[in-house]
């Protein structure tokens, strides 16, 4: 792929080449020539080239009569969230609500969510390889050594975290989203297992262009063999919209054994089928493989970075076994909203999938069947007089999951002889009501309860260890949750949360690498949350700042045995008190000048965690700093929009040390990670274009995003890609 930028016509080119495994820039003055390989050093030189471009012609910016496409200020107030069922503003939910609209989706490069849900305080996603994805809200990271656990996540109305605890996250593609809803802190009383949170994923429904018809295609490339590829149709008429959408994603990876490929197609409806019914639907298909290399040590990451884990005397490493995963899911879900009256109706979804899981590891090669099938109800009355409201929701949710889980040796990324073969089957279910009454438009109580099961029973196939049928059976589990909101002024609102969250463990825990079964119960805890939120200024200042106090009981943690094996025990608590903090102001607003808008934003997560009467064998980490969660998380944002079409988009993720085991002797170093997106979007009458570059990790740091904790053999990093850049153009008619 070739870019060329010619800001003076034949007297100064910049050709940008990228390649399968690296970035060639040559610059071009007159007979001079200039060639640079290194990726980090042709980004600059093109960011440097850039500003240097719009900058030299700034002072014709108001000679250009354009159409624009920005909405950069993004601002949330006219957001309505749908979490806890509020249908209500932002400001106006007694909640830690953040959202994350589709301008936030697409101010990096459009391939990952890692970035994205990064720049919510208190929110931490981890990659360590590409595809491999972990997700944290609060630092619920004791039990994530891949994956996301404490968290429930929901696709529009439909539960995604199947019975037994899993979310496949990776399956998602960005670009198929239009805004994700998280909520911070337990949701247990409305949406079941979670300590963390919820997250809610909303699909794309409609795009940037008004055309009932229309078609959007985008394309980019970047270093370490990045290719990326979408396409999206949508079709509208009267009482139907269709939206139809494919992806792939290739990427050679920037460590040995880390290369990425996955394919996707989604197909959403949405049909109104009379004035009081509406029936929507969703279908889509990925096929996901991603290379694993493993984790390595501190030495290894020092020297060479790129390395995949390495053989020991008694153990293979990644390269030679072709560590992995292959994930084949499809993923079917109906809901049907009826209106039976002015003060009744009812929500109603279903759910069915079918996952092919294949993972060659060091020391087995795994193969999963999992199918998954559930249903979500909810009923909602409501009623309004003399500016005030009273909603009430009842409903149920049920999940189940049937996996076949078999285990063979690993001969070289081939399955061999049988270690074991083993059925599980998952059901969780819970039923909830919630009730929310708002006082003159001024004050909002919110009170929910649900009460919660998950029964577990196994069989192993391969040998007359567990012939019998074996079940682990959670008993019934309230989780209440009450919430106040009092608005201070018309938009500024206070809000106070006392909530009782709980998480069982799932299948991937109780049936870990080490292919023995463990009896672990759930983890659960209290949360008590006070908070500020709205707009000051004519709207120009946005923030919410809170601080909580959750204490973790009977904490579900992570441990590793001498092959790197993985296994789970109760063990002890935490206390994990916090603040949290975002800002957002709109600087310039000027239709007229050179700048069109900025805007700039920071996120703050102050997390001082300890553990809490925690003893393992004979050592006693209590009063240790919680394992995985770093201390500060501050990012900051810079957005500028101008009149040429030509937009800036700036991120400073800093993030400080990481405790990598309970006694807290190994650290993963602090790391500031610099991402910048250079951009020019226009609509030209019926098609709009927006071509851009983006450039990852501009400072060159050494990190780690996605640590392996408490690991046996000193092998705890995952690093990061260093310095590389990616271009790509999006078009919609």
């Amino acid at each position: 792929m070739t870019l060329s930028l010619q800001p003076v016509p034949n007297l100064f080119r910049v050709h940008i080449y990228i390649a399968k495994a690296r970035t060639l820039v040559l610059l071009k003055c007159g007979s001079v020539k200039l060639k640079f390989a290194s990726p980090f050093i042709l980004s600059h030189i093109s960011l440097l080239i850039f500003f240097t471009f719009f900058i030299h012609h700034s002072s014709f910016a108001q000679q250009f009569d354009s159409s624009k496409i920005f909405n950069d200020t993004a601002s949330i107030q006219n957001v309505t969230v749908t979490a806890f069922a509020a249908s209500a503003k932002w400001k106006d939910v007694p909640a830690a609500i953040a959202v994350i609209n589709k301008k936030d989706l697409e101010r990096f490069d459009n391939t990952s969510l890692v970035p994205v849900l990064n720049t919510v305080a208190g929110v931490r996603m981890e990659e360590r390889s590409p595809g491999s994805y972990r997700l944290s809200i609060r630092g619920s990271l004791l039990r994530s050594p891949f994956g996301v656990r404490n968290i429930k996540v929901y696709w529009n109305d439909i539960p995604f975290t199947d019975a037994g605890g899993n979310t496949y996250l990776n399956l998602i593609d960005i670009n198929q989203l239009q805004s994700i809803e998280i909520t911070k802190g337990p949701a247990s009383s409305l949406y079941g297992a979670n300590t963390g949170g919820a997250l809610f994923i909303h699909i794309s429904q409609n795009n940037l262009l008004t055309a009932q018809n229309n078609f959007n295609v985008g394309l980019s490339a970047g270093s370490y063999g990045l290719f990326n590829e979408q396409t999206e149709w949508n079709y509208k008429q009267k009482n139907f919209h269709s939206n139809l959408s494919q992806s792939h994603i290739q990427s050679d990876g920037y460590r040995q054994q880390s290369a990425l490929r996955r394919d996707a197609i989604k197909w959403n409806t949405d049909f109104k089928l009379n004035d009081k019914e509406n029936l929507s639907t969703i279908f889509f298909y990925t096929d996901l493989h991603y290379e694993t290399p493993g984790a390595i040590t501190q030495s290894q990451m020092d020297s060479l970075p790129t390395l995949a884990r390495q053989p020991t005397a008694t153990l293979p490493g990644s390269v030679v076994q072709h560590a992995g995963v292959y994930n084949k899911t499809v993923f079917g879900g109906i809901t049907l909203k009826s209106e039976f009256n002015s003060h009744f109706n009812n929500t109603t979804s279903v759910l069915l999938n079918h996952t092919d899981f294949k993972n060659p590891f060091i020391t087995n090669y795994e193969k999963r069947n999992e199918l998954n099938y559930g249903a979500r109800a909810v009923f909602d009355y409501h009623t309004e007089k003399n500016n005030s409201s009273f909603h009430w929701l009842n409903g149920i949710e049920w999940l189940q999951n049937h996996s076949h889980i078999n285990n063979y040796d690993n001969n070289g990324g081939t399955a061999g002889d049988i270690q074991y073969k083993d059925e599980l089957y998952a059901t969780q279910y819970f039923f909830f009501t919630q009730a929310i009454l708002s006082l003159h438009n001024k004050f909002i109580i919110q009170t929910g309860l649900s009460a919660n099961q998950q029964r577990l029973k196994y069989v192993r196939l391969s040998d007359s260890v567990y012939t019998n049928e074996q079940h682990q059976n959670t008993n019934i589990f309230l989780a209440p949750r009450l919430s106040l909101l009092y608005k201070i002024a018309n938009n500024v609102s206070l809000y106070a949360i006392a909530a009782r969250g709980f998480s069982p463990p799932t299948l991937a825990e109780v049936r870990p690498s080490t292919n023995s079964f463990y009896d672990l119960q759930p983890e659960y805890g209290w949360n008590f949350e006070a908070g500020v939120k709205g707009f000051i200024l004519k709207s120009k200042f946005e923030f919410d700042v809170s601080a909580y106090s959750f204490h973790l009981k009977n904490a579900i943690v992570r441990r590793t045995d001498s092959t790197g094996a993985e296994y789970f025990t109760n063990s002890g608590g935490t206390k994990q008190n916090g603040v949290e903090a975002w800002l957002k102001a709109t600087i310039i607003t000027n239709s007229n000048g050179f700048i069109h808008t900025l805007s700039i934003a920071n996120s703050f997560a102050y997390q001082p965690y300890k553990f809490n009467a925690y003893i393992v064998g004979d050592k006693n980490f209590s009063g240790n700093r919680v394992t995985g969660v770093p201390q500060i998380i501050n990012v900051s944002q810079l957005n500028v929009n101008t009149n040429l079409n030509i937009y800036c988009n700036i991120t400073l993720n800093c993030t400080s040390s990481i405790p990598l085991t309970d006694a807290n002797d190994i650290v993963a170093n602090d790391y500031q990670l610099l991402q910048i997106k250079l951009g020019y979007a226009k609509q030209y009458k019926k098609i709009g274009i927006d071509v851009f570059a983006f450039l990852d990790n501009a400072l060159n740091q050494l990190y780690s995003l996605g640590n392996d904790i408490n690991s046996f053999g000193g092998r705890y990093f995952n690093p990061a890609p260093a310095g590389n850049f990616q271009a790509g153009i999006k078009i919609n008619f």
